[in-house]
């Protein structure tokens, strides 16, 4: 078990504080709900229907601001994953080599006859097997992405339909909320965020140092290396 920790620590802490936030997060939005709901019945001399923590956490009010971020944090890896095969940064961390820009080749990414007997059975096969592992990880990135923007979409829209409901307004169609400025604001307010902190993260890396992370340039090292973490 100890070794297993050890192995696995970083995915480990990760998914801890993962669920443990957004536990808290349902704690927290299941009392503002509720909140919102005494409100609103209070000015219409209404009783509050107010709503139980698990019919809360299966509600489209929660989905929608789970989904929210989500979405916006695998586009940002998505863009950041495939940006940094073309694009460099000279003197981060986050950046390869200005001469290693591209796709590389087959030598240096150790696929077909420069594979190891211990590399991966598809980086030693050619054809569609091999294009399908060489961009795996983009792949299944860009689906989460697609699968979490829809899902935020969809639990939006609901709960948007819930709000005219509530008002005695009409309910509007998928489409019509996709393209609306309620859907959009809510999307691009967790866009510009990630966007800024990737940029800014890669920026940093070249000045600023962080003493054992791979994440940082060693600390004695020149301002101008680039991809040099250790």
């Amino acid at each position: 078990m100890r070794r297993f920790v050890r192995e696995n620590g970083l995915s480990l802490f990760f998914l801890v504080i993962f669920l443990a936030a957004l536990a808290a997060q349902a704690v927290a939005g299941h009392a503002a709900y509720n909140d919102d709901e005494v409100t609103h019945a209070h000015l219409l001399h209404q009783a509050p229907q107010t709503i139980s923590l698990a019919r809360y956490v299966v509600s489209s009010e929660y989905g929608n601001a789970v989904l929210e971020n989500w979405q916006s944090e695998y586009l940002q890896f998505t863009l950041f994953l495939l940006a940094t095969v073309w694009l460099g940064q000279r003197g981060s961390t986050q950046s390869k080599e200005l001469e290693q820009l591209g796709t590389e080749s087959d030598e240096d990414q150790r696929v077909g006859e420069h594979a190891g007997p211990d590399s991966p059975a598809w980086a030693r096969v050619r054809g569609w097997r091999l294009k399908v592992y060489e961009n795996s990880l983009l792949v299944v990135m860009l689906l989460i992405w697609v699968a979490s923007w829809v899902g935020q979409s969809v639990t939006g829209w609901t709960a948007y339909n819930n709000t005219q409901s509530d008002h005695r307004e009409a309910a509007v169609s998928w489409l019509q909320y996709v393209g609306s400025a309620d859907f959009w604001e809510a999307t691009l307010q967790n866009w510009q965020s990630e966007f800024l902190a990737v940029g800014s993260f890669a920026v940093f890396t070249m000045y600023l140092r962080q003493r054992g992370s791979p994440q940082s340039k060693p600390v004695g090292a020149p301002h101008d290396d680039t991809a040099d973490a250790g």
